[in-house]
């Protein structure tokens, strides 16, 4: 009898669990039996890892074979096991050593002629096993960039089972044939699902983080909404460009990406675990550094927005866009399901989704991005331009974003149509990327200098009750907010986003604390009533 164990990883939603693979070989007919709680492209592992085997030279065992994934009671999915099985099966057989690979993590799928072909969720899988106490790895050399991600692990990436059976028995490694330069590589195809990556920004185009993407400066006229989405960078705040068509709503929307702050080491990696796991992660770029940009259609479905699928959930919209923006245009014609199904990840930043075969948490800390017409055919606010919309059509176009779900909207902004000055620019082009850039970044310095030691990054984070006793505005500033408060123009949950938006406008000017001006700018950009304070950014503090 032989037996021989290995190690494998197991993904539900982001996060990993380490799962023995066991192969035990006994006399009797020759069988495979796969047991574990395997689904149905794990079972079809059997008849790969057979031809795997035999065109990589070594013997298939004639013997009763059992292969046991353990623990038996976590569902496991995909085809990342079968190189664990193959090398299990090996030494049980004693063409391996079993005692070479009893500590070694593995990750891949075989093709049938022995190749180690990617698969996603690699990072995700590499952090489990290292938060386990696993020290190496063996994983596709596609991927291997991506596994090298996690400190402390120690990587080996392979094209073929026979160069990890050559590395694990001693032998001279063979070399593998790769692809001509300028010709596709099919090995890369397990790594990108067809059409999972369109609308969120991750082409590899968009990651450069050059000059050649949309620019501010493009941007005619609209002041305050460019106020506002500065605003909104610099602390985090989620924003409604409400206006007529044609206003430049997207336009300003897609030019948010780069005015936000870099990713972190951090975020980089909670980004890119999210991503990896959706097949959205393109090959030879293994870290995101960017924030994410993700603009879901308006039929998209709640399950689409906030993780659902066969089986275990998979990542939604909210959690690619992690750490960046989600950008929901033309609001009101998404369905009030998917709409209030956002609330959750809102506050919480994260979102748990329960199906059947199990509870997923994912990621979902996201800035979200609101564009909505004010009526079905969006010249309600037009002066002389024949709206016909009945104004019952026009109240229940406006209800669709409930009140629940903007109230945790902290900037409100109109944006009016384009003038023809402005769009001849006889104004002046408005600031470009890079100057307001700067800015947020020098804003996000300020805040995180003043949250040091906290659990807290931005001003959008901090609860309300500290800003009101750690960090306390000036005296009376906060007395049009208290009043709008008496009056019922703001709730409870208000008053504290327009606390916080305050802290991010002080830090824009340069203040240490927020002033009666800074409270005014934000009642201005939440409620839309001019108060005078629309000036006091761009350069004036």
């Amino acid at each position: 009898m032989g037996f021989a164990r290995t190690c494998s990883v197991a993904l539900a939603g982001v996060e990993g669990v380490v799962v023995e693979v066991q192969a035990d070989l006994e006399p009797g007919v020759a069988a495979f039996t796969l047991v574990g709680l395997p689904d149905k492209s794990l079972i079809e592992s059997r008849d790969r890892v057979r031809a795997a085997v035999v065109n990589s030279g070594a013997d298939w065992p004639q013997k009763k074979l059992t292969v046991g994934l353990s623990p038996a009671f976590v569902p496991k999915s995909g085809s990342g096991f079968d190189l664990a099985v193959a090398v299990a099966v090996l030494g049980a057989a004693e063409r391996i050593d079993p005692k070479e690979i009893a500590d070694l993590v593995m990750i891949g799928e075989l093709g049938l002629d022995g190749r180690v072909r990617p698969v996603r969720g690699v990072l995700p899988a590499v952090l489990a096993a290292a938060e386990a106490g696993y020290r190496q790895v063996v994983v596709p050399q596609q991927t291997a960039a991506e596994a090298g991600l996690v400190p402390g692990i120690s990587v080996l990436g392979v094209r073929s089972l026979r160069q990890l059976i050559a590395v694990l028995t001693g032998a001279e490694v063979p070399q593998e044939d790769l692809a001509e330069a300028g010709r596709p590589d099919a090995m890369f195809a397990g790594l990108m699902v067809p059409g999972a990556g369109v609308g969120t920004g991750l082409a590899a185009g968009d990651r450069g983080g050059g000059g050649d993407g949309p620019d501010l400066a493009d941007v005619a006229g609209q002041h305050a909404a460019r106020t506002a989405l500065e605003v909104a960078a610099a602390g985090g705040h989620h924003l409604l460009l409400h206006g007529p068509p044609g206003a430049g709503k997207t336009m300003l929307a897609e030019r948010m990406p780069a005015i936000l702050p870099p990713l972190t080491r951090q975020e980089s990696l909670e980004v890119t675990a999210v991503h990896s796991v959706a097949g959205i992660l393109p090959p030879g770029e293994p870290l995101v550094r960017t924030p994410p940009y993700c603009a879901p259609h308006h039929s998209a479905t709640m399950q689409s927005l906030v993780g659902g699928g066969n089986g275990l959930p998979r990542p939604g919209a909210v959690s690619l866009a992690h750490r960046g923006i989600l950008f929901l245009d033309e609001a009101p014609e998404f369905s009030g399901r998917a709409l209030d199904s956002l609330r959750q990840p809102l506050e919480s930043g994260h979102v748990v989704v329960a199906r059947s075969a199990g509870v997923v948490r994912l990621p979902a800390r996201f800035l979200m991005v609101l564009a909505a017409n004010p009526c079905p055919c969006g010249r309600h606010t037009l002066h002389g331009s024949g709206c016909e919309c009945p104004p019952s059509a026009i109240r229940k176009y406006q209800a669709r974003l409930s009140g629940p779900l903007l109230d945790r909207v902290d900037l409100r902004v109109g944006v009016e149509p384009v003038q023809r000055a402005d769009l001849l620019g006889q104004g002046g082009r408005g600031e470009p990327t890079a100057v307001v850039a700067e800015r947020v970044r020098e804003a996000r310095a300020r805040a995180a200098a003043r949250l040091e030691g906290t659990p807290w990054n931005t001003n959008s984070d901090v609860p309300g009750h500290e800003l009101r006793t750690r960090w306390q505005p000036a005296p009376g500033a906060l007395g049009a907010a208290e009043r709008d408060m008496e009056r019922g123009l703001l709730t409870a949950r208000g008053l504290d986003r327009v606390l916080r938006v305050a802290w991010t406008v002080a830090d824009l000017a340069g203040r240490d604390r927020p002033d009666e001006r800074h409270v005014d700018l934000a009642l201005e950009l939440r409620t839309g009533i001019a108060r005078g304070a629309a000036a006091l950014l761009g350069g004036a503090g």
